[in-house]
């Protein structure tokens, strides 16, 4: 019996092919990074969901529930569109994360800007923010990297002003008609302000954070942003990038922190080394 039943395994797969084998690798590695890249999100109830649906369906197949079956075979048919539709973000996401592999560099033709005016850039930023930060003025300031935000500065009004601590406090200082929403900072220049952030749907995130804080790791989950928030109840200067919160830093700090961001363009939380908790208050 253990020799025939050998022998059956052997004859299916001596019809295997090395270059099949390759195709089940890639296949099986693209499903293994899909669902890394869904892990701890929202989308992985959805893909629950969807699993129930299927094996609800076979289920109904297998016991001769035609009636059962054929409804839900007719709405998975239609329900394809409406997965394209609901998983749509993430799978904007997802091809903006494969932008940013070197393979995507490859099509990225932009000049790099001098080295003295990111320096300068970051230097105003972070001062402005440890004054903001003494005097407990809320701020919101997003730094563009690869992916462009051209749908969020169309929400905002548009500057294309200098990087300077001086504009970016009389920005942000109450009862303005610019402190409130987010400057956005595109190639050393304050692109545009009173911009409107994503908030983030991360329920796993502290009731603590405001308004303010939740629209900046919104903003970090929608891209490569680097994200600088200034409380204004407790003072404490944030950064938010990937969708990770880094609190109480300081002016000397932040500045060192957004010179590693800036420069490697790489995720924080491995290789900056920035983030070595999880946001726990405001």
């Amino acid at each position: 019996m253990w020799h025939e039943l050998t022998q059956t395994i052997l004859n299916q797969f001596s019809f295997l092919r090395f270059t099949d084998l390759i195709d089940i690798l890639l296949v099986s590695f693209a499903i293994y990074k899909a669902l890394v890249f869904i892990r701890d999100t929202r989308t992985m109830h959805l893909v629950k969901g969807l699993l129930v649906f299927v094996i609800i369906m076979q289920v109904s197949y297998m016991l001769d529930l035609h009636t059962i079956h054929y409804l839900l075979s007719n709405i998975l048919q239609v329900g394809i569109l409406a997965i394209l539709i609901v998983f749509q973000p993430e799978f904007r996401r997802g091809l903006e994360q494969i932008g940013r592999t070197s393979m995507g560099k490859w099509f990225n033709f932009e000049e790099q800007k001098s080295t003295q005016e990111k320096t300068q850039t970051i230097a105003e930023i972070a001062k402005s923010c440890q004054y903001m930060s003494k005097r407990r003025i809320g701020a919101l300031i997003i730094i563009e990297r690869e992916i462009k935000l051209n749908d969020i500065i169309e929400t905002g009004i548009k500057l294309n002003a200098d990087v300077s601590s001086e504009l970016l406090v009389n920005i942000f200082i109450p009862k303005t008609p610019l402190h409130d929403g987010a400057v956005i900072v595109r190639e050393n220049k304050i692109s545009a302000a009173a911009c409107f952030l994503p908030l983030s749907q991360n329920p796993n995130l502290s009731k603590e954070l405001g308004t303010r804080h939740r629209a900046g790791l919104g903003m970090s989950e929608e891209s490569d942003a680097v994200v600088v928030i200034v409380s204004e109840e407790t003072g404490n200067i944030s950064i938010a990038v990937n969708g990770e919160l880094n609190v109480n830093t300081n002016g000397e700090l932040l500045a060192k922190n957004l010179t590693k961001l800036l420069e490697t363009k790489k995720d924080s939380r491995s290789k900056n080394g920035i983030f070595q908790r999880k946001e726990k208050r405001k």
